[in-house]
């Protein structure tokens, strides 16, 4: 059975580096938007940062995956493959069509949809799905909040300085926001992986209590940088360019807040959305300096991309988790 095991950990790690194809994009978008670095530099930047994240901010999302959504007695090894089949399918059609989707909201509907399929409803944790709740929620509005204070903030104290100057030192600031916000995200989004990982070996009996080894943190941190290194650059677009131009102490400001958002939710072991986070703030940056700067038209689609990640996840996982079964005979 191990070859089973085996297998479900490369799919949780293909579904790792679909992440980072979709959703580490966001750390290099407004880097890339205010065009402080290229393309290919942003991202080489951004995978370093993803790839050491996960080291720096502890296991707690991890902890919330593995045990907080549905009970590790309940899951069988073809219950993580049918989710991660919901997840990854969701996340690579979105990624596909440039939708900067959450995909670890493709990730919980994965794992509610398999385990409706199996279980039913009453057996999921909901202490855990409040989590996720308040991420949805708190996230996109959290990055509002931290973009157009940071914005605000800084349009005052600058106020009477010439915007060469001032542009100059931000684009060159930005450098270190833009790794800021790839560390949290690896923080964040390379732990959901973790956690993953960590209830295939507990389901097949490989672990008996919940840890997370180091060999796990290194290969989730590798396959999330592997994935920012290939890049979304559909989505870089519409998170950099399509959303809102911004001038580089918006960046900074965009990046700073969005990264604030994530270290807290990391450090409480809330799963929370970059995208929705970096979306949030860049929102909140553009507004800050003039509300018509944003194209609210673009956000709005991509609000509607959001609204049906985990019922879109979560069906296509329900179809694959009931497809398995009948398959093994379970």
């Amino acid at each position: 059975m191990y070859e089973l095991a085996i297998g479900a950990i490369v799919a949780a790690l293909i579904f790792d580096f679909v992440n980072g194809w979709n959703d580490a994009a966001n750390s290099v978008a407004t880097v890339i938007g205010t065009r402080v670095l290229k393309p290919l530099h942003a991202v080489l930047l951004s995978a370093a940062a993803n790839f050491i994240g996960p080291f720096l901010f502890g296991v707690a999302v991890a902890t919330t995956i593995a045990k907080g959504i549905l009970n590790p007695d309940d899951v069988t090894i073809y219950m993580i493959i049918g989710g991660l089949v919901g997840a990854t399918s969701w996340a690579s059609i979105c990624t596909y069509f440039g939708l900067p989707i959450s995909v670890s909201h493709s990730l919980i509907g994965g794992l509610i949809g398999t385990g409706l399929a199996v279980v039913g409803f009453e057996r999921l944790l909901l202490d855990g799905l409040y989590k996720v709740l308040i991420g949805i929620v708190v996230s996109p509005l959290g990055g509002m909040a931290m973009g157009i204070i940071f914005t605000t903030v800084i349009i005052t104290v600058f106020a009477k300085k010439r915007p060469g100057p001032v542009n100059k030192t931000f684009g060159k600031l930005q450098l270190f926001s833009s790794a800021w916000f790839a560390l949290t995200h690896g923080a964040n989004d390379g732990q959901k992986t973790m956690g993953i990982i960590v209830l295939i070996l507990m389901s097949e009996g490989i672990l008996s209590t919940f840890e997370v080894p180091i060999w796990v943190i290194l290969s989730a941190s590798s396959a999330i940088a592997l994935g920012t290194f290939i890049g979304g650059f559909k989505v870089i677009k519409t998170l950099g360019i399509k959303i809102a131009r911004l001038k580089p102490y918006q960046g900074f400001a965009a990046e700073t807040g969005g990264g604030i958002v994530l270290a807290v939710f990391a450090s409480l072991g809330i799963p929370a959305s970059t995208t929705h986070a970096i979306t949030g703030s860049i929102m909140g940056s553009g507004a800050a300096r003039r509300k018509h700067a944003v194209r609210w038209k673009v956000g709005r689609q991509i609000v509607a991309a959001w609204l049906i990640t985990i019922p879109g996840s979560a069906a296509i996982a329900f179809a694959a988790t009931t497809m398995i079964n009948w398959i093994v005979g379970v």
